[in-house]
């Protein structure tokens, strides 16, 4: 392998070589996301942007719930209602964050 400049064929193949790569979108895709380094756990729950259907969503599955809940006295039903709730308040507290932002 030599180390000295290359010849014109040689620079004319590897420019042709490097229009190809560049009109490759998934490639550049892919390539962009790999000098970033991932956001820890912490970091991605807090930049959470929920559509306004998973709060609605998440709304409705809590109420049932809780219907279910007073009206069957179920540990069960009880515990998944303690275990959605909170995850509803945080998507809608972070989708009435991110409308008073704009």
């Amino acid at each position: 392998m030599t180390t000295g400049p290359l010849h014109d064929d040689e620079r004319h193949k590897l420019d042709e070589l490097e229009r190809a790569l560049r009109r490759d979108r998934r490639l550049d895709r892919r390539m962009r996301g790999l000098g970033r380094p991932r956001r820890p756990l912490l970091g991605r729950i807090a930049h959470y942007r929920p559509h306004p259907w998973t709060v609605a969503v998440l709304l409705v599955i809590s109420v049932g719930l809780v219907a279910a809940g007073i009206d069957t006295s179920e540990p069960a039903v009880i515990w998944a209602f303690a275990a959605v709730w909170p995850v509803t308040l945080y998507a809608g507290f972070r989708l009435l964050c991110g409308w008073t932002e704009r």
